[in-house]
């Protein structure tokens, strides 16, 4: 007996849990489940369940005309860069899974995507619009545009909309997304306004809340806008800030705006501004809006474009899952399978917007949305910007 005990030790240390089982299939989600951007993660899990349970509803996901049920792993990144690599190694080496969506916000995709292409494992973000997520990384997908194309249309509105001549940046120098994303904006804004018609670019490091030294520069400069690409979370600090500081002009924000927590945190400081984002969830119409009213039944909220966009990436993993036709049950071959699928993928109609990868990079070309914070504090559909 004791040696069939330990035999039976031996054997389940030596088979972990795959990404199959007789008949499932795992995915992981590397999202911020704590950490200083929790709903991020709230909303993302979310919408992964509320697709999770409408195919297991239905029976099951049908590849080459075998039923499979979903089981979907969600492992905490808690918003840090050093955690997403950590949960990218459990979900891709410990759990098996078959692909991981996430991590959203590019702090955290750009590391863990090195983790996923090294293992030759599918990872698609719904949220990271750094381009040095997917650069040189075959396995790596995202859902959004990028920032060299967020960057241009945030220029272009500022000058063409708000009729500002000089503009004022002010961003978060030790992370990616803000940094990068106030590059690109700088570079088109004085493209388009000319040399040094942004007037100041502040910066500051992650965790501070004091703004008042670099919005007191910026208010020297007197610009025509603000644009400050910071998440959700920091955003109201920053507009109260310069409110207080006499600043009276618009600012102006970028899809790290888009959380359904803005406006609990910022309240009447945020109405009226603009920010790009992904989708607007006011006056939305078909899938859309089917999709929004699904989900403020469920969870009693609106959802919003981190919730909207793991919708999507999901559906783009399942879609590809599909069109591999069969799955052989070898993980390695099946990872390989799903990445050429995924590559591969012509027109899938998201509810943001329709999209392809060209087979040559995880990048979707598709269209941004400008919205307005209403005066009800609605994000409202202000207009679309395609490529």
């Amino acid at each position: 007996m004791k040696k069939l005990l330990v035999a039976l030790l031996v054997a389940a240390f030596a088979f972990p849990a795959a990404a199959f089982g007789a008949d499932t299939i795992k995915i992981g989600f590397n999202i911020p489940l704590t950490g200083d951007i929790p709903k991020v993660g709230e909303m993302s899990k979310g919408a992964a369940e509320m697709l999770k349970e409408k195919v297991n509803g239905a029976g099951g996901l049908d590849v080459g005309g075998k039923k499979y049920m979903l089981d979907f792993v969600y492992v905490d990144n808690e918003a840090k860069a050093e955690s997403a690599v950590n949960a990218a190694l459990k979900l891709i080496e410990g759990e098996k899974v078959l692909a991981m969506v996430g991590p959203q916000g590019s702090g955290r995709a750009i590391p863990a995507a090195e983790v996923a292409n090294n293992n030759k494992t599918v990872m698609i973000s719904g949220w990271s619009t750094n381009p040095k997520t997917t650069m040189d990384r075959p396995y790596v997908f995202r859902a959004c545009f990028l920032d060299d194309f967020q960057g241009p249309v945030a220029a272009k509105f500022a000058t063409e909309q708000l009729k500002a001549k000089k503009a004022a940046v002010l961003f978060d120098v030790a992370s990616d997304y803000p940094k990068g994303l106030s590059e690109f904006f700088k570079k088109d804004f004085e493209k388009l306004n000319g040399p040094g018609s942004v007037v100041a670019y502040e910066t500051f490091t992650t965790k501070d809340v004091d703004f008042s030294a670099q919005l007191t520069k910026i208010i020297k400069a007197n610009p025509d806008v603000l644009f400050t690409p910071q998440y959700y979370n920091e955003v109201p600090l920053i507009v109260k800030q310069a409110r207080e500081l006499g600043y009276k002009g618009p600012i102006l924000g970028s899809d790290s705006w888009g959380s359904a927590e803005l406006m609990a945190l910022c309240g009447d400081d945020c109405k009226g501004q603009y920010f790009v984002t992904h989708y607007a969830a006011a006056g939305a119409k078909g899938a859309t809006k089917e999709f929004i009213d699904a989900f403020n039944a469920k969870f009693k909220q609106i959802p919003d474009d981190v919730g909207a966009l793991t919708w999507d990436a999901t559906g783009m993993v399942l879609a590809s899952i599909q069109k591999m036709g069969a799955i052989s049950g070898d993980l390695a071959k099946d990872r390989e399978a799903l990445r050429n699928a995924m590559a591969t993928m012509r027109d899938y109609a998201g509810i943001t917007g329709k999209m392809s990868f060209d087979g040559k990079t995880g990048d979707p070309i598709k269209c941004a949305v400008i919205v307005k914070i209403s005066d009800k504090g609605e994000f409202t559909f202000h207009e679309s910007v395609c490529p």
